[in-house]
């Protein structure tokens, strides 16, 4: 579990978090939605150790941050929104195996990892390709196996469909989704709500501050914590709750089993 106690932190005088209080945990989905500049990519570089708080404390697995942040960094790994930034090889196997080189590990053990990881995000065919004739979408999934193969308890990602299309945004979503099936905890920032319904708990900042922190139904029926984080309930979720007023549930159950 990775535990934010009361997380103050300031840029250079600006505060960014003033008395952050979240859990995540593994082989759950935290979504972090809010507006910008609320303090939802601070909180996930909080999360592991890239930055450490002024005051309070964030403990990754019973470990703090501030005592042992390489814990935190093994643990803890982050999927950037524009995957070129996390790409450093040229070839698809070569840029999933390389943290596991720079870890040390046995060469047989980084084969291991690599097969792995491609095989989770379904680019197993794709080994042998250059890393930079891969579409968007299939970018954002190498990055994702990269982090895969250094075996972190949690993943962080900010905003990994905001670059995409439909098509590629949708098998970062599925690839998503298997990682939580795989005990992953899974720490999504997004201004999607649609991608917030899929959500354990759905964290809502603005400020620096936790505003909630409820299952995403309970946020969605709360129309005066949307109202003042400047957010909306997702449109299936609008439409619902109009096909149960007109009293047509078997829709209802389509739309949301």
């Amino acid at each position: 579990m990775i535990e934010l106690k009361d997380v103050y932190y300031s840029y250079r005088g600006r505060r960014a978090l003033c008395g952050v209080s979240l859990e995540a945990q593994a082989g759950k989905r935290l979504a972090l939605v809010g507006p910008n500049a609320s303090g939802k990519s601070t909180l996930a570089l909080m999360m592991n150790a890239l930055l450490l708080p002024d005051s309070g404390d964030c403990i990754v697995d019973g470990i703090s941050t501030k005592e042992f942040p390489l814990h935190a960094r093994r643990s803890v790994a982050m999927v950037f929104q524009n995957p070129d930034d996390q790409l450093v090889s040229r070839k698809v196997w070569d840029d999933v195996a390389f943290g596991p080189r720079n870890l040390g590990l046995p060469d047989d053990e980084v084969r291991q990892r690599v097969k792995s990881a491609l095989l989770s995000i379904g680019l197993e065919g794709s080994a042998d390709r250059s890393s930079y004739t891969l579409s968007g979408g299939q970018k954002q999934l190498l990055a994702i196996a990269g982090v895969l193969a250094m075996e972190p308890a949690y993943i962080i990602l900010d905003e990994p469909t905001a670059l995409l299309d439909g098509i590629g945004a949708k098998a970062v979503r599925d690839a998503v989704l298997g990682l939580k099936h795989r005990g992953k905890g899974i720490i999504w920032i997004t201004h999607d709500m649609e991608e917030a319904i899929g959500a354990d708990t759905v964290a809502v900042l603005k400020e620096g501050r936790i505003l909630a922190s409820m299952p995403p139904g309970e946020l969605f029926n709360n129309a005066e914590i949307l109202a003042e984080a400047g957010l909306e309930a997702p449109y299936c979720w609008r439409l619902k709750k109009s096909l149960e007023k007109m009293n047509a549930q078997e829709a209802v159950n389509e739309l949301w089993p």
